[in-house]
């Protein structure tokens, strides 16, 4: 008889090591009668399906296929085809809010997401992180045994707190992601992203100008399941796909633009009206239904297609050919993705959920814009001659050479047939696509056309999949009780589509713009109340009969209006929604914390690209030096490199002269100067200048010399990528140069760079509030 042997730990001279009995627990004692020692792994319930959400950035309502559009997009279509199509879906109107949800099944300000992650003004509905004690999705289900993959863009960690030496509790892979590729950022550019990140580390490989970003994420997410099934061949896993397509700056695949050639010449007008048409036989709205109206006074100050000259017909015609095709992209990585499911046997027993964060945006403006971060500045107002739209050759728009986005005309097509857009709590803001499919799981019967128009929000889908995958949510995290979720299952939906309607009552709120919807009646206001002599601001639509929103019956119901408003201002303390940011200062307010972003930094050549905010607090709204040194022979290559196409500056030794560009937004600057043998300091000057500008020159030998008299100053967004040393990172600045030497990695003797942070430029109108007394004396 064979007797089982406890494994034992092998001493010095074979003695037992010290603090053998401190094992207690975890090796046991030595008997005849114990058992293995190893833990039992945390197992999914048998059969336990797969779990894919995509969800895509920006998309309006009727983009894919499905819900209308004219954009061919039949692996989306499929999904629709197999599963449900759910036409009173609603989210926050920006994209950090509707994630935050989405991933906790939490209301967004609970979550600490009032608004996107970059902003910090210190309250608890705008915190921006998520709380310890609301697990995500990817805590649920790892701790049920799934594996957690997401790729794509995250946007929910705090801009400050974004930077290779920060803090991380709030990173992908600290809220229960075993693995993680994507941009922390709220966006990032198609070709050459300013930064990724896998895991915790920046990805410092180099891109090729035709590297497609969502092609680059549809890579990483398959091979993060062909990987667990090398080693696991029947965990469930849960993947978030959060796709950076379709936020601007808008840019796609040469190939797909070109098949999407002359598509829109009609012009929005006419498109929009079609798809309409579309959605209506499609049998998502009533024949009774109006489509929301298209005047100048209802969208913003749009103009009709036939009023516009050719010239802008053609160039707006093509803005809407590059966002299409960049919607064909997402649609070519579902069906890939669909396509490894398939292959590896797996497909019919995965749920997908498929879904955008907020309706199509309108940042681009009435004329579009070929230079997005002009465009985007985030400023209250810019001066007067300020060029929010660089020209641009057309053959260009789309390419790694134009950060582009659409005109306002098509974010009105996107959001057909709802009015307004992005950051709007009026439908074209919040009402977005949801399509849910699980072949296996959720089989339509055969008169089951698959929609349902019951009213859904985000945080539903939580517990929905929570639900159909027969899992549990935790009970407590990282020590203590977990908070209640808002959302609402709505598996009854998809088991029977006879069940009557759930009746909702949620709030959303974005800055000072507010909503409200229980049963059929929706209150809705743009503005904040700002005092008792405004006496109603709301607007009430009865969104059965009119989900468009086409007729205001606030006035034949005011006792409506004011019992909707009151719950709304309920649900709002409960939220924790005030202060509503009525003011541009509370959105500008930062903790005194950010101050040391703002000291003197050396940077050393070959220092991993510098995270895009860390290296916007050492340049934006100010004077800077930036400070060379050198030692030994001077070499060749990038002395400096601070943004991309998108606009940035660059500096470099080429042929024994130093030279430096200036990218305005596309507008390129250029100078030159003989570089004397034993210069051992190269400094750069930004002085700021009145209107957002810069003056650069450059000190050699302590002689002066003007490179630039005034170029406008890099504000909001840009610099995009940040600042490298030696080599020049991210995307591009300066095009030539970069078709010439690549990367240009420096070779001789630099030493190093130090970047002085000068004088705060008048119109910085940041505020900083010290939040300990170390702050307090670093402000005075």
């Amino acid at each position: 008889m064979n007797e089982q042997r406890q494994p034992t730990l092998q001493g010095v001279n074979g003695a037992e090591p010290r603090g053998y009995e401190g094992f207690a627990g975890v090796i046991a004692p030595r008997s005849s009668q114990s058992q293995p020692w190893w833990p039992s792994p945390v197992r999914a319930p048998e059969g336990a399906p797969n779990v894919v959400v995509i969800l895509i950035d920006d998309m309006g309502f009727s983009d894919v296929e499905p819900f209308g559009s004219e954009i061919d997009t039949p692996a989306i279509q499929a999904l629709a085809d197999e599963g449900y199509r759910f036409t009173n879906f609603r989210v926050m109107p920006v994209c950090s809010p509707t994630r935050a949800a989405l991933l906790t099944g939490v209301n967004p300000h609970r979550a600490g997401f009032g608004m996107v992650a970059n902003i910090n003004p210190g309250y608890p509905g705008l915190r921006m992180e998520l709380p310890d004690d609301m697990p995500t999705l990817a805590e649920t289900f790892g701790s049920q045994g799934y594996s957690t993959f997401m790729v794509g863009k995250w946007h929910l960690t705090v801009e400050s707190k974004m930077h290779d030496g920060a803090d991380k509790s709030s990173w992908p892979v600290q809220r229960g992601f075993d693995r993680y590729f994507g941009s922390m950022e709220g966006f990032t550019t198609m070709f050459h992203p300013h930064r990724l990140v896998r895991d915790n580390s920046p990805v410092t490989e180099e891109f090729a100008d035709d590297d497609y970003l969502t092609d680059r994420l549809t890579d990483e997410a398959i091979d993060m399941i062909a990987s667990l099934r090398a080693g696991d061949s029947s965990r469930p896993f849960f993947l978030y796909f959060a796709h950076n397509a379709v936020h601007g700056p808008v840019q796609a695949k040469a190939d797909d633009i070109e098949r999407q050639r002359g598509a829109y010449d009609a012009g929005w007008n006419r498109i929009r009206a079609e798809r309409f048409e579309r959605q209506k036989s499609l049998g998502l709205f009533d024949a009774n239904v109006e489509l929301s109206p298209s005047g100048p006074e209802d969208t913003g100050g749009v103009q009709p297609w036939d009023d516009l000259d050719d010239s802008r017909r053609a160039l707006f015609a093509r803005h809407m050919e590059v966002y299409a095709a960049a919607v064909t992209a997402v649609d070519d990585s579902v069906a890939r993705l669909v396509a490894h499911l398939k292959d590896i046997g797996e497909y019919e027993n995965t749920i997908f959920v498929f879904t955008s964060d907020n309706g199509g945006t309108g940042e681009g403006g009435l004329e579009g814009t070929r230079s997005y971060f002009s465009q985007f500045t985030q400023q209250p107002s810019m001066p007067e001659g300020w060029i929010a739209d660089v020209p641009r050759p057309l053959a260009d728009m789309g390419g790694p050479r134009v950060f582009g986005h659409y005109p306002m005309g098509w974010a009105h097509v996107s959001n057909t047939p709802f009015r307004m857009y992005k950051g709007s709590t009026q439908e074209g803001g919040v009402h977005s696509p949801l399509i849910v499919s699980w072949p296996a799981g959720l089989a339509r019967k055969n008169a089951d056309d698959g929609i349902r128009a019951g009213f859904t929000y985000v945080t539903d889908i939580a517990p929905t999949l929570v639900e159909l995958c027969g899992i549990t949510r935790p009970e407590t995290l990282r020590g203590v009780p977990t908070e209640a979720i808002d959302g609402e299952s709505f598996v009854p939906a998809l088991r029977d589509d006879r069940l009557p309607e759930r009746s909702p009552a949620q709030y959303i709120t974005m800055l000072g713009g507010r909503a409200f919807y229980e049963g059929k009646w929706k209150v809705v206001a743009s503005r904040p109340s700002m005092g008792p002599d405004d006496l109603s601001p709301w607007s009430l639509f009865d969104i059965v009969a009119d989900p468009t929103e086409v007729r205001d019956v606030s006035s034949q119901h005011p006792d409506i209006v004011a019992d909707l408003a009151e719950k709304w201002r309920r649900a709002a303390w409960h939220n924790t929604v005030f202060p509503l940011p009525d003011e541009p200062k509370m959105l500008a307010t930062v903790p005194s914390t950010e101050l040391e972003f703002e000291r003197p930094v050396r940077l050393l050549p070959g220092t991993p690209t510098l995270e895009r905010h860390r290296s916007a607090k050492l340049v934006a709204l100010r004077s800077i030096e930036i400070i060379a040194r050198f030692e030994g022979d001077a070499g060749e290559g990038i002395i400096v490199s601070h943004g991309d196409q998108g606009g940035g500056y660059i500096a470099w030794m080429e042929n024994d002269h130093l030279h430096v560009s200036y990218n305005a937004y596309g507008h390129m600057h250029r100078s030159h100067l003989p570089m004397a043998t034993g210069v051992t300091l190269v400094t750069l000057r930004f002085d700021a200048l009145n209107d957002f500008a810069w003056r650069i020159s450059v000190e050699l030998d302590g002689r002066t010399h003007t490179l630039f008299e005034r170029v406008p100053m890099l504000v909001g967004m840009a610099p995009f990528t940040g600042i490298s040393v030696g080599f020049d990172g991210g995307g591009p600045v300066d095009w030539e140069l970069h078709e010439r030497h690549g990367m240009f990695r420096y070779r001789g003797g630099l030493r190093g760079v130090e970047y002085v942070p000068g004088a705060r430029a008048p119109y910085n109108r940041e505020v900083v509030v010290a939040i300990d007394d170390l702050s307090a004396r670093l402000l005075d």
